[in-house]
């Protein structure tokens, strides 16, 4: 690791117990806070978060100001589950109407500054087991305490779950396996993020607007190497959660994400000027074993990218009048 992002590291690396939420009540002013669950079926675990939330940090502190699901297109109760538990749900098709609703994740976190009004926004994954609020305050605390820092990554333990056994630091693998190496290679100044796509982040609004948002899972990786071009390392920062637990995905799936990931890391290194052009080929094709033959499963993830939404005539209008 650089000696620059070995202190950068120490300096800008804290754990949520740092951040108590009487403290930051106290340093939030006038500063408005949105937390944000993107949603897709996710009807068993979004109620809790939900409730934890409005109950311990918008309706006890007044941290929290607004609270709102977005549903990424849900066939199942989630819906009903989050409006129940005291949330906001917005459908992604609700707001900026203009833009065809494409699936992925990234599609309603772009949307999702469409339909909120908070200066800082913090984002929460809706299939936590483990959701404590110390997610929320943790991710906030360096934003509302400092005001040079425009991003804060989670960071945290990710376990893996393989029937009955449980090996505690066994999640994660895209990061490991992808994005980590990719990182150390093309963006060093990055190598200090425990959690370069963690799922659990905050950042200031200002920041966010000037962002393209990639619909898909690369939305992450994107985020990070756009957001240190954009405003630097010391501008960045990582708080520890302790430990995440999530559905864990079967193999076939990560190999999708992982190809996402790499094509928008790989078309950040083109607008950076150090790749001629992107990558000829964006079919992803994977073998499954069927009896004595294999069955070939051929998908096109070519990533599509959303643009930096300060741009886009509705989004503005809609959030002066908010505001």
């Amino acid at each position: 690791m650089q000696e620059d992002v070995r202190r950068w590291f120490d300096r800008r690396t804290s754990r949520a117990s740092d951040w108590k939420t009487s403290r930051l009540v106290d340093v939030k002013g006038d500063t408005t806070v949105s937390v944000v669950l993107p949603a897709l079926n996710e009807q068993d675990t979004v109620g809790a978060i939900v409730a934890a939330i409005r109950t311990r940090l918008m309706e006890r502190h007044g941290l929290v100001d607004e609270l709102v699901v977005m549903d990424s297109g849900s066939t199942d109760g989630t819906y009903d589950a989050a409006v129940e538990a005291g949330a906001k749900v917005v459908r992604r098709e609700e707001v900026l109407g203009e833009f065809e609703p494409l699936p992925g994740k990234g599609e309603v976190l772009w949307r999702s500054l469409a339909a909120t009004t908070g200066d800082i926004l913090v984002f929460i994954d809706s299939d936590l087991r483990d959701f404590t609020t110390s997610f929320v305050t943790g991710l906030l605390g360096p934003l509302l305490t400092d005001p040079s820092v425009q991003l804060v990554k989670a960071t945290y333990d990710r376990p893996l779950t393989q029937g009955r056994t449980v090996v505690p630091a066994g999640g994660g693998r895209v990061t490991e396996l992808v994005a980590r190496p990719m990182i150390n290679l093309h963006w060093p100044e990055l190598a200090g993020f425990v959690q370069p796509l963690s799922g659990e982040y905050a950042a200031r609004r200002q920041l966010l607007e000037q962002l393209p948002f990639p619909t898909g899972y690369g939305v992450e990786i994107g985020m990070l190497v756009d957001a240190l071009r954009l405003v630097g390392l010391p501008a960045l920062a990582q708080v520890d959660l302790s430990r995440r637990k999530h559905r864990n995905q079967e193999i076939g799936k990560l190999g999708r994400m992982s190809s996402e990931i790499l094509q928008v890391a790989y078309e950040r290194l083109r607008r950076e000027g150090r790749l001629a052009m992107a990558p000829p080929a964006t079919e992803l094709t994977q073998f499954e074993r069927s009896g004595d033959d294999y069955v070939l499963l051929t998908v096109d993830l070519a990533p599509a990218e959303r643009p930096p939404i300060r741009t886009v005539p509705e989004y503005m209008t809609r959030y002066r009048e908010a505001s």
